[in-house]
């Protein structure tokens, strides 16, 4: 498995697995969970994406409920999380409104926690989950940058940002954001022509790419984009989401696919992206079918 530096001191694998559904369905046990996370470092993926609210704040328990019946599986991961959102479940059961808080405090308390409900001492990288419409990108930068310093975090990044985001918060900061985690996929190609993905490109800071099977539709779609999809699979012995993830992968932006399954069959087929080669044009067959036209 292909390894992308995100900072000069810090690796992932080319593929990330998301615990977003951690805690769907009836075995959420330390020994599946396990069992999940063994199926990854199998395949060379060695990289896992968390976040507080996963679960309704109860994805990094499970994790951490894991890390704790088997001690030896940390050194051989990287852990993402992400903090920020407070929605009125779990822990912010009180909470009169989903809102955002990137305060000092908050972000603070946010780390200490998923350091104590993963069972870690150091988080690998910690991300603004949303823009907040109310950060003090000062205060905000300065939180993240003493994380850093204090070794609780050994990189920061954001999510779902827009480039003026970034700049705002990055222009607060010494230490440099190390990605920015957006929606990316075959049902959301906006990033391709809207300049976020040329921003990133330009400063040659990598892009995660979350629900890059667009939450299932690219699985289970018809028309033009479903048949293209099977045909690529078919003369490539896999399932259509081994080539969605190929598509992302063909980027020189050097995307990294953030993949989801709940299901130990398909965790286990995560990898089969790699396989997938497209050349040019069966890449602009596949994002021309996306866009429901040829190119102009």
């Amino acid at each position: 498995m292909q390894r992308l530096s995100l900072t000069p001191d810090l690796e992932f694998s080319r593929l990330v697995y998301g615990m977003w559904r951690l805690g769907d369905g009836t075995d959420t046990s330390p020994a599946h969970v396990e069992a999940k996370v063994q199926s990854c470092l199998d395949q060379g993926i060695t990289t896992f994406d968390q976040a507080d609210i996963y679960g309704g704040y109860q994805a990094e328990a499970l994790l951490g409920a894991a890390l704790k019946a088997n001690p030896s599986l940390r050194a051989k991961m990287e852990i993402v999380t992400k903090c920020d959102i407070i929605a009125p479940m779990g822990r912010y059961a009180s909470a009169s409104v989903k809102h955002y808080d990137t305060s000092r405090a908050h972000i603070e308390q946010s780390v200490e926690t998923s350091l104590r409900e993963m069972a870690i001492d150091t988080i690998d990288l910690l991300l603004i989950h949303r823009p907040d419409p109310l950060m003090d990108h000062h205060e905000t930068g300065s939180a993240l940058d003493d994380l850093v310093k204090s070794g609780k975090v050994r990189a920061v990044g954001v999510s779902n940002f827009r480039p003026w985001d970034w700049d705002l918060l990055q222009s607060a900061m010494t230490t440099k954001l190390a990605t920015n985690q957006i929606e990316i996929s075959l049902s959301e190609i906006g990033p391709f022509t809207n300049g976020d993905l040329a921003f990133h490109q330009k400063l040659g800071t990598r892009l995660m790419a979350w629900s890059p099977l667009g939450g299932g539709s690219v699985m289970t779609g018809q028309g033009q984009l479903g048949s293209v999809l099977d045909e690529i699979a078919a003369d490539a012995g896999v399932d259509r989401s081994a080539v969605a993830i190929a598509f992302l992968l063909a980027h020189p932006a050097g995307i990294i696919p953030v993949m989801g399954t709940n299901n130990l069959e398909r965790i286990g087929k995560i990898s089969d992206a790699i396989k997938v080669k497209l050349d040019r044009e069966t890449w602009y067959r596949l994002y021309e079918a996306a866009l429901g036209k040829e190119v102009p």
